[in-house]
C-alpha cells in the first residue's frame, strides 16, 4: 500500500486525536467549522481523522501558539497547498522530460547504425516509429 494512501486513511476518533495533539475536542470542532480540516465521517456521523489530519492540526496549533489568527492560518494552509501542487507539477515535468530524453537516446541509437555497441537496423525500417 502506498504511503500516501496510508496517510490519508481515516483511522483515529476525536478522543485519540485530542491526546496526540493536546487540543480540546471543542478546538478541533472549531477548526473543522472554519474549514481548516475535513475529517471523514462514519455512518454514525463520528469523525475519523487520518495521519495527515493530525499533522495539519499540529501545524494549526503551532501557528496559533505563535499568534497567527484563523485568517492567517487559512492563508498559510492555502500557500503550503500551492507549494505542494507546484512541486508535484515540477516532478511530473521532470519525469516527462526524462522520458523524452530516453526516447531521443533510443532514436539516436536505432537510426545511426555502425556505432560500436549499437543495433544495425536501417533507418527505413524504423522511420515509421519516430517523428522527424
Amino acid at each position: 500500500m502506498r504511503d500516501n494512501i496510508r496517510r490519508n486513511m481515516p483511522l483515529f476518533p476525536i478522543g485519540i486525536v485530542t491526546k496526540l495533539t493536546e487540543l480540546t475536542p471543542r478546538q478541533i470542532r472549531y477548526y473543522e467549522q472554519q474549514g481548516l480540516i475535513s475529517p471523514a465521517r462514519t455512518e454514525g456521523n463520528q469523525r475519523l481523522f487520518s495521519f495527515n489530519d493530525v499533522d495539519r492540526l499540529l501545524k494549526i496549533k503551532s501557528w496559533m501558539e505563535k499568534g497567527v489568527n484563523i485568517a492567517g492560518v487559512r492563508e498559510m494552509l492555502k500557500q503550503s497547498q500551492e507549494v505542494m501542487e507546484a512541486k508535484k507539477e515540477a516532478e511530473k515535468a521532470k519525469k516527462e522530460l526524462s522520458e523524452q530524453e530516453l526516447r531521443r537516446l533510443l532514436k539516436r541509437q536505432l537510426i545511426h547504425p555502425g556505432r560500436p555497441g549499437e543495433t544495425h537496423l536501417t533507418r527505413g525500417e524504423l522511420s515509421r516509429f519516430f517523428r522527424h
